[in-house]
């Protein structure tokens, strides 16, 4: 009697995408005098202390406290030109950001970047921080989110947000969040995130069991 082979299933490369705000970077300082600037340009009172309390969703959605509808796309055009100037010195790298990029490659994996910033300010802020990730896609939030980490074949999703939670469970991947952000852990695990740790410096340990797992 003759054993039949046993068919055995090679795990897609890895991929791990990142949000930046608040997950890689910590935006606020850089955010927080970019909306100076801009209250101090046009005149209109903002609440930069209040605003960077916020991040995560679009930037009109945060405009639109401060600014009238009609008024909104201008404003937006000159924050993200004032951007390059106020806000990209002054915003450092989160605890382990570096390390977690750098684990994911040591395993041969592929590190990406979706965010809802704009790519070449999110280009601008990796740049400055020493941060080399393999690609870097911006303009995305939440669910939308979804068709960059499948195009790039994801199977995790790190975040600070619940709409990065959202935008890793609509891809199929699965959700790492960090209550780094305007996000606690307990509203994290309510919208469905997989696995909680406290910072990206958990990250590396917890991706090399993930690994080890994957090849079982």
């Amino acid at each position: 009697m003759t054993s039949t082979p046993r068919e055995t299933t090679v795990p897609a490369p890895l991929t791990v995408g990142f949000d930046l705000d608040m997950t890689l970077i910590d935006s606020r300082p850089g955010i927080r005098a970019n909306y100076l600037a801009l209250s101090a340009a046009t005149g209109r009172f903002i609440d930069a202390d209040e605003a960077v309390t916020r991040l995560g969703p679009p930037l009109e959605d945060e405009l639109a406290y401060w600014f009238e509808p009609e008024e909104i796309p201008e404003m937006r055009d000159r924050y993200r030109e004032m951007y390059a100037t106020y806000a990209i010195e002054p915003t450092p790298a989160m605890p382990g950001a570096r390390e977690a990029i750098k684990a994911v490659q040591a395993l041969g994996g592929r590190a990406i970047v979706v965010t809802a910033k704009n790519t070449p300010n999110a280009l601008h802020h990796l740049e400055h921080l020493g941060i080399e990730a393999d690609a870097v896609i911006g303009w995305l939030w939440a669910e939308a989110k979804a068709g960059a980490l499948r195009e790039h074949g994801a199977q995790i999703y790190v975040g600070d947000h619940v709409g990065d939670v959202r935008g890793a469970r609509t891809a199929g991947a699965l959700s790492v969040a960090v209550p780094t952000g305007p996000c606690p852990e307990a509203e994290l695990r309510a919208a469905g995130a997989d696995v909680v740790l406290p910072d990206l410096t958990a990250l590396p340990e917890w991706l090399a069991g993930y690994v080890r797992t994957r090849e079982v």
